[in-house]
């Protein structure tokens, strides 16, 4: 049997940040369907988080990925700064589209207020 959902969803594991993503994919997936990876600094071990995107696409055929990052991280240490995230996220985005073209990807940096700011 074939379970089938929307999109998977990438974040860190920081309890600081749940409640900020709890409640935006409440409102953005809402009656939408979703895989959920937390782990230490996101997407900065890729090679990691690629092995759950492609059990996510192979098993439950997801349409999109969802990759946040956050400040103030304490798996990138000294190194957590924006550009430097920004950074990773494009990279992700572009090794994921490289091996999932047909995958819609979002990136997004949370501020500690809990802002979501969209990276391009």
């Amino acid at each position: 049997m074939t379970h089938i959902c929307n999109a998977l969803i990438v974040s860190c594991i920081d309890f600081r940040f749940q409640k900020f993503i709890q409640k935006w994919l409440a409102k953005n997936f809402k009656n939408k369907t979703y895989d959920y990876v937390g782990f230490a600094g996101s997407t900065k071990d890729l090679k990691t988080i690629l092995k759950q995107l492609d059990v996510s696409v192979r098993l439950h055929k997801i349409k999109q990925a969802v990759l946040i990052h956050h400040e103030d991280c304490g798996a990138y240490g000294k190194d957590s700064t924006p550009d430097r995230h920004a950074k990773d996220l494009l990279t992700a985005k572009k090794t994921v589209q490289k091996k999932y073209p047909q995958l819609r990807l979002a990136l997004y940096y949370i501020h500690l207020d809990g802002k979501f700011e969209k990276v391009n």
